[in-house]
């Protein structure tokens, strides 16, 4: 998708949560295009296996995760991703975010991207760790970590919000309210999305929503003169 869109090498990459992992398809230039949608689509068959989804104790979600990327990433993936990718973290013994930036393997990178995916409760009680601190889910401290980042910044988001890329919504009713450093908008789709993101649905919704999601990056891309829509 990042080729026919017709998008260059990023200079850096930042998220949180599943941003986090988005960022690092983009960081280290994935050659497959479905490598990312595979990698989702694969989480959310095996989360819809029993009837609490990912809340079953059958459910072990983020040791999928984790063999997910060990399986899609390659060996020197923390080389690409260094200093290119960023990862925000909220550190649990304080409640500080933290940026990690720099891998210095394989594994700490995934361990890094699991810290950042960790949502208390919902994914487990013991957050992993990342160098020898346990952190949990960045978007605790900072939904659009962009500070860091001295390039221009184009920000992304799977909810409706004041963001560069991100569903549009019916603008009848249009507010928006300031969470965790990031903007979000009240509405009844964004409600569907959030329940979406805890309990996946079919794989028919999902790639309904990659799709919206494409033409979404597209229309904003053309309108910034950064590419031309393919027919």
């Amino acid at each position: 998708a990042k080729a026919n869109l017709g998008l260059c090498a990023s200079t850096g990459s930042q998220g949180a949560h599943p941003g986090a992992r988005m960022a690092l398809c983009s960081a280290e230039e994935l050659d497959k295009p479905s490598a990312a949608r595979e990698f989702f689509f694969a989480m959310a068959k095996e989360a819809r296996r029993t009837i609490l989804g990912p809340l079953s104790p059958k459910c072990s979600l983020m040791a999928n995760i984790k063999t997910v990327l060990e399986r899609m990433l390659p060996e020197d993936s923390y080389q690409l991703a260094s200093g290119r990718l960023h990862i925000s973290l909220t550190r649990v013994a304080d409640g500080q975010n933290v940026i990690a930036s720099e891998f210095s393997s394989k594994e700490e990178l995934i361990q890094a991207l699991l810290c950042s995916c960790f949502l208390p409760i919902y994914c487990g009680f013991i957050p992993p760790s990342y160098r020898g601190v346990r952190y949990v889910d960045g978007g605790f401290t900072g939904l659009q970590p962009v500070s860091s980042l001295e390039e221009a910044v184009i920000t992304v988001s799977p909810f409706t919000g004041e963001l560069d890329i991100c569903p549009r919504d019916c603008p009848a009713i249009f507010f928006c309210f300031q969470i965790f450093n990031g903007s979000i908008q009240i509405s009844i789709e964004n409600l569907c999305r959030i329940s979406y993101a805890l309990f996946p649905p079919s794989t028919m919704v999902l790639n309904d929503i990659f799709s919206q999601g494409y033409q979404d990056t597209a229309l904003f891309l053309y309108r910034n003169s950064k590419c031309h829509p393919k027919t």
